[in-house]
């Protein structure tokens, strides 16, 4: 019986967020720091390649309306990068239900791994089972953040408004 030693490549997808700019026009300090955690977690990981970096600076993690994260499917359907590596589960959304579909369906069918640096997630750990209580619970924390950040948004510019 030979056994097969050769180990998976993945073709890894940083994917990069943040809600909002940091005011400057040059790249977000945010998403300079996330870019260098994920490229140090490859790193030490032999079976990971970086294919590509795809960045959404400024848009909502409530939807997943964003350019780059559109552009990120269309790699993993064209079969191009097949790992999406985030610094925690809030960067990759904050829809609690979009981002369980994510994990819990359209990924495993598509052979994509979710790796969520920050959150110990890897889907590999998953395989055949749901994500754990831990994952759930974050997922709910992101939704709920997001949330609570638009009240209080409405509630600022309300007052604004006023005065």
């Amino acid at each position: 019986m030979q056994h097969n030693t050769e180990t998976k490549i993945w073709n890894a997808t940083l994917y990069l967020r943040l809600s909002r700019d940091d005011g400057d026009k040059e790249e977000s300090n945010s998403i300079t720091g996330q870019r260098e955690l994920l490229r140090d977690f490859i790193r030490t990981r032999p079976e990971l390649r970086e294919y590509a970096v795809r960045i959404d600076d400024g848009f909502t993690g409530s939807n997943f309306e964003r350019p780059s994260f559109k552009k990120m499917l269309e790699d993993v359907k064209a079969g191009r990068t097949n790992c999406i590596i985030v610094k925690d589960l809030s960067r990759f959304g904050r829809d609690y239900i979009g981002v369980g579909e994510y994990m819990e369906q359209i990924f495993p069918l598509l052979g994509v791994r979710l790796i969520a640096i920050n959150d110990n997630y890897d889907s590999n750990n998953y395989k055949g089972t749901t994500m754990g209580m831990d994952v759930v619970v974050s997922n709910l924390v992101n939704t709920m953040y997001c949330r609570d950040a638009g009240k209080k948004l409405r509630t600022a510019n309300q007052v604004k408004w006023r005065k």
